[in-house]
């Protein structure tokens, strides 16, 4: 691969997740090793899945050019054969960051705002991980694969960006509910008519293509598997000498159905805690020093269960923002075992 002799040359660092479109890597930028980045690599995209993974990214970069600027949106550094480079954003998805400051939800609506002046809408932010609260409290928001750039404000833009406002009033109602308005509560309860055509018609032949074409995985089995194999293999590993702490959680198969994965605090090996858990109950058993806790000593299941489904990127933000859990959470981000990137 070669660039031009202006063109950023990406150093990667890390892996965070890989999918049929893309794989996301984390790292920096050869001549400017502090500023960190994240390269959307589809160069080694199947062949077939090639055209959708390239519209996909197209579609991302029309509209983080057309938000250049935004306080809250990467900024696109290159754009070639091997994929999309982009500034990497601080923060932490809301799933974990939880913010109930009103000062973060009146952020969020100042970032949408700019975004409708500009004509983008995400049509993508119902899902709060592509939500991030950055370590100044503000709002940021990442995925603009399905995102839009409207020429005309017509009524498509105005139902797409009702829609935007609508998902982020239910990351409101979800993290602090506490905050809504009347006419908040209103909105969330009157979907659009595109919305209701979507979940009747284009839903369900999205389901189909991902999980019946394409295999990607669904959460069919996970209680059944965590309540039967799990509960046993949980009796086994406990009664281990050499076994201090155990967490569990499941993660997406290749195919249909979940698996399971143990995060074993332990000096023992793999190969040794194999010798009394068999694959059939436990799919992914990964020796650990120490588990991530709390300050009064829970296990931050949170966190294990992003990294046991490979959502690395999401705990960038967490651990920059506290170094004693970054130091407990890096070797077991390193020593992971699953690398793909399906959500149950």
């Amino acid at each position: 691969m070669t660039h031009a002799p202006d063109c950023p040359v990406f150093v990667a660092q890390n892996v965070l997740k890989r999918d049929a479109f893309s794989e996301t890597l984390f790292g920096q930028l050869a001549d400017n090793p502090e500023r960190k980045v994240a390269l959307r690599r589809l160069s080694g995209v199947r062949r077939w899945l090639r055209p959708i993974a390239w519209y996909l990214a197209r579609r991302e970069t029309r509209a983080m050019r057309a938000a250049s600027g935004i306080d809250g949106v990467s900024a696109v550094l290159r754009v070639d054969q091997d994929g999309v480079l982009r500034d990497w954003l601080d923060g932490t998805p809301l799933q974990l960051a939880k913010p109930e400051d009103p000062v973060w939800h009146r952020d969020a609506k100042r970032l949408l705002r700019e975004l409708r002046r500009r004509g983008v809408t995400h049509n993508d932010l119902a899902k709060p991980q592509n939500w991030l609260q950055t370590p100044d409290g503000r709002a940021a928001v990442i995925d603009f694969q399905l995102a839009s750039v409207h020429r005309r404000r017509g009524r498509l833009f105005r139902l797409m960006a009702r829609e935007d406002l609508r998902h982020l009033l239910k990351q409101k109602r979800a993290f602090a509910p506490h905050l809504l308005t009347a006419t908040e509560r209103t909105m969330l309860a009157r979907k659009s008519v595109p919305t209701r055509i979507w979940m009747a018609t284009g839903k369900r032949l999205y389901l189909f293509v991902t999980r019946r074409l394409m295999h990607w995985s669904d959460s069919e089995g996970e209680e059944g598997r965590k309540s039967s194999d799990g509960a046993t293999a949980m009796q086994v590993l406990k009664a281990l000498d050499e076994v201090e702490a155990v967490a569990l959680h499941t993660y997406p198969l290749p195919a249909k159905g979940v698996g399971l994965y143990a995060f074993v605090q332990t000096r023992l090996s793999a190969q040794d805690i194999r010798a009394h858990v068999p694959a059939s109950q436990v799919d992914l058993i990964q020796p650990v020093v120490a588990l991530p806790r709390r300050e009064d000593g829970f296990v931050r299941h949170d966190i294990l269960q992003l990294i046991a489904a490979n959502r690395i990127d999401e705990l960038s933000g967490l651990m920059a923002e506290n170094e004693a859990l970054a130091r407990i959470i890096k070797p077991i981000i390193a020593g992971r075992l699953n690398l793909t990137d399906r959500v149950l």
